[in-house]
C-alpha cells in the first residue's frame, strides 16, 4: 500500500450516473492490460460489453454492486466491479492500465484493499475472490467453496430449464456410476455389482 501512496494512487467509488462510463474504461484497461497474453475471449466482445454495461449501471443504483475508479494525477489507471450483498463483497472484474505494473504497484493489493473495504460494512462478513483459480489469488490463502449457479426464469420457460437441469444431473450421476465402475475394476473386482 505504500507503494501505491507514493504513486499518487486514489480511489473513489463512481457515482451511479458515470457507472456506464466507468464500465466501459474499465473493458478497455481490461484488453489493454491482456494485451498480446491470453485473456477470456468473452470479455473482448462487444455482447459482453453491451450486457455488463446494461447490468452494472442498475446494480449500483440498488446498492448491489460497486464500481471503484483508481487514478494518478487525473488520470484514471484501473476500473474494478465489486458486487455486493448483505454478507459478502466479492472482487468481480477489473482492467488496469499496464504502465501500474511497470511502476511496479501490486494491483492484486489495490484491488483487495478496495474490495475489502466495502467487505467491512455493517453485517458483511465476507470477502470473496469469486469465481476462478488465478494463481494471484493463491497469495491470500483463500478457502475454496464449491461454485452453485441459480437459474432464474419465467414460468414458460421454466420447464425448459427443468429439462436441461435433469439432463446436466443425469450426466453427472452417468459419469460418478462409470468412475465408481473403473475404480471398482482397479481394485480387483469385476465391476458387475
Amino acid at each position: 500500500l505504500r507503494r501505491l501512496d507514493a504513486l499518487g494512487v486514489k480511489s473513489r467509488p463512481v457515482l451511479p450516473d458515470e457507472a456506464d462510463a466507468a464500465v466501459r474504461r474499465l473493458l478497455e484497461l481490461h484488453r489493454l492490460q491482456w494485451r498480446g497474453r491470453k485473456v477470456t475471449g468473452e470479455h473482448l466482445r462487444p455482447r459482453f460489453r453491451e450486457h455488463l454495461v446494461r447490468a452494472v449501471g442498475p446494480m449500483v443504483r440498488s446498492g448491489d454492486a460497486v464500481v471503484t475508479e483508481f487514478r494518478m494525477a487525473d488520470e484514471v489507471v484501473a476500473v474494478d466491479v465489486t458486487l455486493l450483498s448483505r454478507r459478502l463483497a466479492g472482487g468481480y472484474l477489473y482492467g488496469a492500465h499496464p504502465r501500474l505494473r511497470e511502476a511496479k504497484a501490486d494491483v492484486a493489493v489495490m484491488l483487495l484493499d478496495a474490495c475489502a473495504g466495502y467487505a467491512r460494512a455493517p453485517g458483511r462478513s465476507t470477502l470473496s475472490l469469486l469465481r476462478g483459480d488465478e494463481p494471484y489469488k493463491h497469495r491470500w490463502r483463500p478457502a475454496p467453496v464449491p461454485n452453485q449457479r441459480l437459474l432464474l426464469a419465467r414460468r414458460r420457460t421454466a420447464p425448459l430449464l427443468a429439462a436441461a437441469l435433469c439432463d446436466a444431473a443425469a450426466r453427472r450421476r452417468g459419469k460418478e456410476l462409470l468412475r465408481r465402475r473403473a475404480e471398482r475394476r482397479g481394485a480387483g473386482g469385476d465391476g458387475t455389482t
